[in-house]
């Protein structure tokens, strides 16, 4: 099956329909059009795969992806056309541009934990550049994929783009054929596995993976604020969000109040009774909900740690001082746990970050400037924010992506469309004038050969 949508695919490329700017407008719009009458059957499939708040739902997944549909749809005609460069000295008289070609067939692997966002807001950026598409969704948001499946059954015609449901051996299935482009979102073990699937056909990559993301707080912290925002960006969606906080490095001088002010917080928005909140998600999956389940083992808990295991709830849990080697410590938590780590020096703070590969992102709260611009100049990480959690996303402007173990490449907006387009450098030359130059017998001397640099 999957070699005959990639072969139809493969056909309906050739045809050139793909390229035209219009019909590309056309589906997008038509896309547009089918997400804003679905909405609510959207918010009502998240919230049956695990209970996802419906303003969560709205927030970061629906109104996320709407936006991005129409930033692209106002810019799509002016990134499509050849943009034109300074030509060089050296081939005057010439003009020069850079042609923006789509790859061909994409393939999509969308992650479970932003569901419906993860997989339509890279679809976006491959069908404004003219590519076709298969989209691999989650299986273990079932309800959301299956909606996905309608969705695009809706609007594209599977020659263009259409969806493979399925599990582990599906993805196999998919990464053993040969694409002209590969956008994953996941883990980075299971990237690593993309990565060398795609080496085999030496296929281009974009990777959205993760890490531990470090969120630090000194002494010169408006401590309250830093609380209320480190509580938001770290329990949306149940912790399960590729950038949020991982766990905190906080000034020692003020740990007893942050410690004070982040459990006011999560009582301030989750209530005393935390399972009933209607805005708290659960755990996606019974071995996700067991596996933080075991990174709490032998770990102080000074606030949360309940749970419920018909449910797959773990309220939003803090951490005291874990070591380095515990398992809570060893990897990405993607949960509602939140470590807390107090530091003394600022190379208390290089030997933690450096314990870890570059994370996808990194948060600093501090009114110091001169801290701030230390820890953005000295750690390497995807992005970030300074005295907030999680909103670099928020900004189509920005580019989303990682760095070493945490990705490859970076999209939204403009970078959505560029990843997706082979930028195709053409010199047009003019006939008029031709250069003697260049030519056999070479009669040009040395040392004005050696000045041909300042003509490029």
């Amino acid at each position: 099956m999957i070699q005959n949508i990639l072969q139809q695919q493969r056909i309906f490329f050739k045809t050139q329909q793909s390229k035209d700017v219009a019909f590309r407008k056309i589906a997008l719009k038509r896309l547009q059009q089918e997400i804003i009458k679905r909405e609510d059957a959207i918010c009502d499939a998240l919230y049956a795969d695990f209970k996802k708040p419906k303003f969560e739902t709205l927030a970061a997944e629906t109104q996320f992806v709407l936006a991005e549909l129409k930033h692209m749809l106002k810019n799509i005609e002016r990134w499509a056309s050849p943009e034109r460069v300074s030509s060089s000295w050296m081939n005057w008289p010439s003009s020069d541009y850079i042609y923006k070609e789509p790859f061909g067939t994409v393939l999509i692997i969308a992650p479970w934990n932003y569901p419906f966002q993860l997989a339509i807001a890279p679809l976006i950026g491959a069908v404004a550049a003219g590519n076709t598409v298969v989209v691999k969704p989650s299986e273990i948001t079932p309800n959301t994929a299956a909606l996905i499946s309608e969705i695009i059954k809706a609007v594209f015609k599977p020659d263009h783009v259409t969806v493979v449901e399925g599990g582990v051996e599906v993805s196999q299935q998919l990464l053993a054929e040969k694409w002209d482009y590969i956008f994953f979102t996941g883990s980075t073990h299971v990237g690593k596995i993309v990565y060398e699937s795609a080496a085999n056909h030496l296929t281009p990559v974009t990777l959205e993976l993760g890490g531990k993301n470090p969120c630090i707080v000194d002494e010169t912290a408006s401590i309250d604020l830093a609380a209320k925002r480190i509580v938001w960006g770290k329990f949306l969606n149940a912790g399960q969000t590729c950038i949020a906080t991982d766990y905190i490095l906080v000034h020692h001088s003020v740990r007893d109040k942050l410690v004070e002010a982040l459990q006011q917080n999560i009582t301030n928005c989750y209530g005393e009774n935390m399972e009933e909140s209607p805005d708290f998600s659960r755990t996606v999956s019974q071995k996700h909900y067991t596996g933080l389940k075991e990174m709490l083992k032998g770990e102080e808990i000074i606030f949360g740690g309940k749970s419920n295991d018909e449910d797959n709830y773990l309220s939003p849990t803090l951490v005291n001082e874990p070591q380095l080697d515990s398992k809570l410590m060893a990897g990405e938590i993607f949960g509602p746990i939140l470590p807390i780590i107090a530091y003394k020096t600022e190379d208390d703070i290089h030997n933690y970050i450096s314990n870890y590969e570059k994370p996808l992102a990194t948060y600093v709260f501090s009114t110091n400037k001169k801290f701030q611009k230390k820890i953005i100049n000295t750690y390497s990480f995807g992005g970030g924010a300074i005295n907030d959690t999680v909103i670099q996303i928020t900004n189509k402007r920005l580019p989303f992506g990682g760095v070493g173990q945490s990705g490859i490449g970076a999209y939204h907006g403009k970078k959505s469309f560029d990843i997706f387009s082979h930028h195709k450098a053409i010199i047009k030359k003019a006939n008029w004038f031709d250069a003697p130059l260049r030519y056999p017998p070479y009669n040009l001397p040395m040392n004005m050969v050696k000045k041909i640099k300042h003509l490029f």
